[in-house]
């Protein structure tokens, strides 16, 4: 994967971000993708829950206050940290998202703190896939 193409992935990214467009997301994970949570302790595998879990995330942590602060790449991957205030508690984090050759999702990670954040996030996480499993 070259650079530029990268450069393309990471802009597409901030897109979504931008977006919240859901079905972008959908149709750019890897059917084999990978979630790793901060709170679950074993990888989440497939399509279908990474999405509910990148969804739920973008629900909880992809207010207003939502912003990208620090960068780092390698050849297929790139690193971003984030900051945000929910309910009144500095989150900040990373997202860790890697690319197959076809530029597809196929492994992310997300890492955060401090404890604080993350308890609340696990709350708040599960209510929210709590409301998409009762959803249907």
């Amino acid at each position: 994967m070259s650079a530029t193409d990268l450069d393309q992935l990471v802009a597409r990214w901030r897109a979504y971000v931008a977006s919240h467009d859901h079905q972008l997301l959908w149709d750019w994970l890897h059917p084999d993708s990978v979630f790793e949570s901060p709170v679950v302790h074993t990888p989440q595998r497939g399509r279908d829950i990474v999405f509910k879990y990148l969804t739920s995330a973008d629900t909880v942590l992809g207010g207003p206050g939502f912003t990208y602060v620090g960068e780092w790449r390698s050849a297929d991957s790139v690193i971003l940290e984030f900051t945000n205030q929910v309910e009144g508690i500095s989150v900040n984090g990373i997202d860790m998202i890697r690319f197959d050759p076809e530029g597809r999702i196929i492994h992310f990670k997300v890492m955060v703190r401090p404890l604080k954040a993350i308890n609340l996030l696990h709350r708040l996480m599960g209510e929210q896939l709590q409301k998409l499993a009762a959803a249907g």
